[in-house]
């Protein structure tokens, strides 16, 4: 016995434990230690096979699946809808035997000056919306991060989402009421002696009143992601910063807005991409109060040419072309973004940014 090693019977063998963490390791998915069974002989981590993958993720998959459903029903095969663009499509025909006109539809389309007075009203009003709109929800997130009592701020965040669960015709409505011709505002200014203000019907000001509408109604909705963004900043930082005297302004501008910076681009590359669809609704119901020079976008333009004149072809037309002019727009400011270190809302290959090929060469 002298030279014999004792050992405990439950005690794992010599390696054992090695190769039950090792293998545990490759099931999980989990990245496991030096000289793992886990490890390729590069020292990169194995791939895990699919089937491994599925029978560990298959609760989440099977969640998934409604929402793929959605999208492809909605979205995706909706799509294959665009070929009537290049046809003179006739309902009663289909799309298999209508006729192919290739370019024609896009050329009548340009041609058109109703298509320009919808694209200028679009952009006009979508930087109204990108300037006044945009900011409001990053303020509220700051106003209410910055309530110390629970009570008032749960009432805060309650007051201002209800206007977002309200449809647009009840909206307008409630503007109406309170800046129409009938009004409660344009009713005071009579009793005082002055002349009505044509708030709801003025062509001049509609780019203003419907910027404020979608403020009023959307900017406490458009808040929540800002406020998940300044839960995730580091509590100390802001600690820290006190104890060295920085004071409200100076934690906001250099803690806050830089926690902030990531989420603002993200959402700022989703706007812009999205700059061409303003509003449909909003812009139907108030179309005939100012007038089609004033109110007409690219949306009401696509549903009265489109859907209600018959011209089908004109229409998916005008709703491609805006959707080729929304992708161009969210890939060049996704490079933008690039170009200032954020990530934006999707990555470029490995090794194809300077970045990458900088941090290769280190």
């Amino acid at each position: 016995m002298g030279s014999a090693t004792l050992q405990r019977p439950d005690a794992p063998k010599p390696g054992g434990g090695r190769r039950r963490s090792a293998s545990a390791a490759a099931i999980s998915g989990a990245p496991s230690g030096a000289g793992s069974a886990a490890a390729g002989p590069t020292g990169k981590p194995k791939k895990v096979p699919f089937g491994v993958r599925f029978r560990r993720d298959w609760q989440m998959l099977l969640l998934m699946v409604p929402g793929l459903l959605f999208l492809a029903l909605f979205f995706y095969i909706p799509i294959l809808g665009n070929v009537i663009a290049f046809q003179d499509y006739q309902p009663f025909l289909g799309i298999e035997n209508s006729d192919w006109v290739g370019w024609q539809n896009f050329v009548e389309l340009f041609n058109n000056p109703d298509f320009w007075t919808a694209l200028r009203n679009t952009l006009v009003l979508a930087v109204w919306q990108l300037v006044l709109f945009f900011p409001v929800p990053l303020g509220l997130a700051l106003i209410v991060d910055s309530l110390m009592s629970s009570k008032l701020r749960r009432w805060f965040q309650s007051v201002v989402y209800l206007p977002h669960f309200l449809s647009w015709v009840l909206v307008i409505a409630l503007f109406q009421q309170m800046l129409g011709g009938a009004g409660l505002i344009n009713n005071l200014l009579r009793q005082w002696g002055l002349d009505a203000i044509p708030f709801m019907t003025n062509p001049d000001t509609f780019p203003l009143l419907s910027t404020v509408q979608l403020v009023w109604k959307d900017a406490g909705w458009a808040m929540i992601i800002f406020l998940a963004a300044l839960a995730q900043i580091d509590a100390s930082l802001y600690e820290a910063a006190a104890a060295d005297g920085a004071g409200r302004w100076r934690r906001l501008w250099h803690i806050t807005l830089p926690g902030l910076r990531a989420v603002i681009v993200l959402l700022l590359i989703l706007r812009i991409g999205d700059i061409l669809s303003v509003g449909f609704e909003q812009f139907l119901l108030q179309r005939d109060a100012v007038g089609p020079g004033a109110a007409e976008v690219l949306d009401t333009f696509t549903y009265f040419s489109g859907v209600v004149g018959g011209g089908w072809s004109s229409g998916a037309a005008a709703g491609l072309a805006k959707g080729v002019v929304g992708a161009i727009l969210i890939y060049f400011a996704n490079k933008v973004a690039h170009r200032f270190g954020e990530s934006g809302i999707f990555q470029a290959g490995p090794g194809s940014t300077k970045q990458s090929r900088k941090a290769a060469l280190r």
